[in-house]
């Protein structure tokens, strides 16, 4: 809502229906509480409605501003760069500069399986080539072709 950022939409909602029922109630017990509640009988009080969530807006904002400091900030979405620096399990027969999975294991304790290779030069040398069930470890990330850098766990 305009001007009560910072807090969720529902409470936002709350704060203004409370302060213009407030306001309303008000308005009605110094008008006299007289009359109907559709406004006749008890003087002129077609006022009181745009009052009433004027002043619904205005009490909401006295409250949201506060409480909107003291919310945390949500956490920043998932990434694939979270799973940098992280071990994993190749999936595959052979992994090489075009080919190639692993399995790796988030921070919260979740399995995803990931496209990974290995450059031609890590994968030079005795056993240094990553096959099925070998641990590696992924050491970047590539946003164009979508897939995982990884060399041999040390």
């Amino acid at each position: 809502m305009v001007g009560l950022g910072g807090v969720p939409i529902t409470v936002a909602v709350s704060l203004v229906v409370a302060f213009a029922w407030f306001t309303s109630l008000a308005g009605r017990a110094w008008l006299g509480g007289g009359g109907n509640p559709d406004g006749s009988g008890g003087g002129s009080a077609g006022w009181l409605l745009p009052v009433a969530l004027v002043g619904g807006w205005v009490g909401a904002r006295l409250l949201a501003v506060p409480l909107g400091r003291l919310m945390p900030e949500p956490p920043p979405p998932p990434s694939r760069r979270d799973f940098v620096g992280l071990a994993c399990v190749i999936r595959t027969g052979r992994v090489g500069p075009d080919f190639g999975q692993a399995e790796v294991r988030s921070a919260d304790g979740s399995a995803a399986v990931v496209q990974v290779r290995q450059s031609v030069d890590d994968a030079a040398g005795e056993g240094r080539a990553l096959r099925t069930g070998a641990s590696a470890l992924i050491y970047d990330y590539d946003a164009d072709g979508e897939f995982f850098w990884v060399m041999p766990a040390p």
